[in-house]
C-alpha cells in the first residue's frame, strides 16, 4: 500500500510554508502536525544493534484535534479496538522491521487503512423479499408430490 501525500501551501505571519497532508479519502486527509511519532527501541532479535537504536516508532493520532466527523471517530475507536487510548488516541506501535523509516511508513499505512475503514460508508439495510406467487405454488407441488410418494410406502393390505 502506498501512502499518498499531498502538498498544500499554508501562510504563516510572515512566510509560506508547505504543510503535507495524508490523503485518506477524497474527502477526509489529515495534516502531519496532527500525527505525533516517537521512536523508541524495539525488543528480540538484532543483535547489539537492537540495545542502541531506536527503531521501533509509536504513532499517536487524535481524531478529535484534528477534525474528524463524528462518525469516523466513533468508528474508529470501534476498528482500533485496544489501540484506542483513555484519552481518545490511537496508538500504533510498529518494530517489524529493522529500520527506523520502513516501521515508520508501516505505522501511517495502518493509521490510514484504519481511517479509510471508519470513513467507509454503512453497509445497506437489507430487506427481506418474499417469495413469488409460482415460487410458493411449485413448492406446494413438489410437497405433495413427496407425500404422496412416502404414503405409498405404507403396508400392502391384502383384501
Amino acid at each position: 500500500m502506498l501512502l499518498h501525500l499531498e502538498t498544500k501551501p499554508v501562510k504563516t505571519q510572515s512566510e509560506s510554508m508547505a504543510e503535507t497532508f495524508l490523503k485518506i479519502t477524497n474527502t477526509i486527509s489529515i495534516s502531519e502536525s496532527d500525527i505525533e511519532e516517537r521512536f523508541v527501541q524495539a525488543g528480540g532479535p538484532g543483535g547489539q544493534a537492537v540495545n542502541k537504536l531506536s527503531t521501533a516508532v509509536q504513532l499517536r493520532f487524535n481524531p478529535r484535534d484534528a477534525g474528524m466527523p463524528e462518525r469516523v471517530i466513533v468508528n474508529a475507536e470501534r476498528i482500533a479496538g485496544s489501540r484506542w487510548t483513555q484519552d481518545g488516541n490511537i496508538l500504533l506501535q510498529v518494530t517489524n522491521h529493522r529500520s527506523r523509516e520502513r516501521n515508520r511508513i508501516e505505522a501511517r499505512e495502518r493509521l490510514v487503512e484504519i481511517l479509510k475503514k471508519a470513513s467507509a460508508p454503512p453497509p445497506k439495510k437489507r430487506r427481506p423479499t418474499r417469495p413469488s406467487l409460482t415460487a410458493r405454488k411449485k413448492r406446494m407441488d413438489s410437497k405433495t408430490k413427496r407425500g404422496s410418494v412416502k404414503k405409498l410406502r405404507g403396508r400392502v393390505s391384502s383384501d
